[in-house]
């Protein structure tokens, strides 16, 4: 190790050009004020309407700018690339999603996506025969089946709650009073999504934890119910915090809704919840490598000195490339402001909402509350399968939409601060012209 850390002194200097500060790349026109101009920071196809760029998503050209950069110089020399940026990338990575979540870095582990996070943090959740974790219908398969793989090492059991009858009636108390029926003594963990891919539901996650801590005020710290959220749909919509949401862990592909590179997500834990997930993969850091090569055995309790979210990280080579260009991703989503693009999105949001609610034939899903909703839309439209309806819209008039992956299917759309108010007019005459 001493001899490896004497050759990054050394080649600290050959490559001092390798990582350039963001001002070095992206637009210098670029106005974070202006949606045009942050629409302009995309390459999307400028003769189609596109309401699921939050399926996977495009590059900004300062996300476009590091990846290359980062690419070249891979392409040119990677072994010593990564000796020098492997560790301070990543630390630089984590310092950037932390300052946009107002977290510390230590609590965040890196991952490749939603799904890859979920099976991390379930996979490796400390739970005892005759424990349950609870969750709902209204999860996605990536969060059943983690739970179910889970449940089959442990003996641990997964009970499926439903959280409203509605969509478009339900309401933080019918939400809170469910949780509050369910949670039961054998309860470890309520396993939840903050916006639902179904239905374009926003929960109330803050009230479902103002829930969970009076029944955690009588449980020591062992048995206390963790509230774990799938983030993926309001991460890069909402401008709550981890704080603000007040839940024990989040997770998140950063290939949505925040733009981020394709390839990238993330898990935020609370510090003293870490210590109830233990690693799947073995982490790359230098004090893991380092404690192998000293002969430690595996600690239940961890590496001193290594965050248990650096841990669960998982190690290997990645497409570093993208991972490191997540750094520009948080940066170019923070001059924009948190703020502003949930009021964005909402406005716009609340524009479709109200004009789908004017056209005969359609039927719409998602709650009309903010509060209860975030940037996906939706809805049916009377005698038409919405796969159907998705492709017609697409043939006549151009307009990207999708179709919820469920066995009960939506037609979905999802403005986002990449659309106009135009954009939102324009599908609602092509859908009107269809219904």
């Amino acid at each position: 190790m001493s001899t490896r850390r004497r050759f990054l002194q050394g080649a600290a200097t050959t490559v001092a050009t390798a990582a350039l500060p963001s001002r070095a790349l992206g637009s210098a026109g670029f106005d974070p004020h202006s949606w045009p101009s942050v629409r302009a920071q995309f390459a999307l196809d400028p003769r189609a309407t596109n309401f699921a760029t939050f399926l996977l998503a495009p590059h900004s050209k300062v996300v476009r700018d590091s990846i290359e950069h980062h690419q070249r110089l891979l392409d040119r020399d990677a072994k010593r690339y990564l000796d020098v940026q492997e560790q301070s990338a990543e630390r630089r990575v984590r310092a950037a999603a932390a300052a946009y979540l107002h977290v510390e870095p230590g609590e965040i582990a890196l991952t490749d996506s939603t799904t890859m996070g979920l099976a991390l943090l379930y996979g490796g959740l400390l739970l005892r025969p005759g424990q349950e974790v609870l969750t709902t219908v209204h999860d996605f398969y990536s969060t059943h089946e983690s739970l179910l793989l889970r449940a089959s090492r442990t003996g641990a059991e997964v009970r499926k709650i439903r959280l409203y009858r509605d969509a478009r009636t339900m309401s933080t108390d019918e939400v809170v009073s469910a949780v509050r029926r369910s949670v039961s003594p054998q309860t470890r963990a309520l396993a939840i999504t903050w916006v639902h891919s179904s239905t374009g539901v926003k929960l109330p996650v803050k009230a479902i934890a103002d829930a969970l801590r009076s029944v955690n005020s009588s449980r020591p710290p062992a048995e206390r119910v963790l509230l774990c959220v799938d983030g993926v749909h309001g991460f890069g919509v909402e401008a709550a915090t981890p704080a603000e949401l007040d839940c024990d862990f989040l997770v998140s592909g950063c290939h949505k809704w925040l733009f981020g590179p394709r390839g990238t997500g993330l898990i935020w834990g609370r510090a003293q919840a870490w210590a109830s997930v233990t690693p799947t993969i073995p982490s790359f850091d230098t004090r893991a490598i380092l404690a192998w090569i000293q002969g430690q055995p595996p600690q239940p309790a961890g590496i001193v000195g290594l965050p248990r979210a650096l841990a669960v990280t998982p190690g290997g080579f990645h497409s570093f490339e993208h991972r490191w260009a997540l750094k520009e991703a948080f940066d170019f989503r923070r001059q924009i402001g948190a703020a502003r693009t949930a009021t964005r999105t909402h406005q716009l949001t609340a524009r479709l909402k109200l004009g789908l609610g004017e056209i005969k034939g359609v039927q719409l899903v998602t709650p009309d509350s903010p509060a209860h909703s975030a940037g996906l839309v939706c809805f049916s439209v009377a005698n038409r399968d919405p796969t159907e309806f998705v492709d017609a819209l697409w043939r006549k008039s151009r307009v990207v939409a999708s179709v919820t992956p469920y066995a009960t299917r939506y037609v979905r759309l999802g403005p986002s601060i990449l659309n106009s108010t135009d954009d939102v007019d324009l599908a609602l005459r092509a859908i009107r012209g269809l219904a």
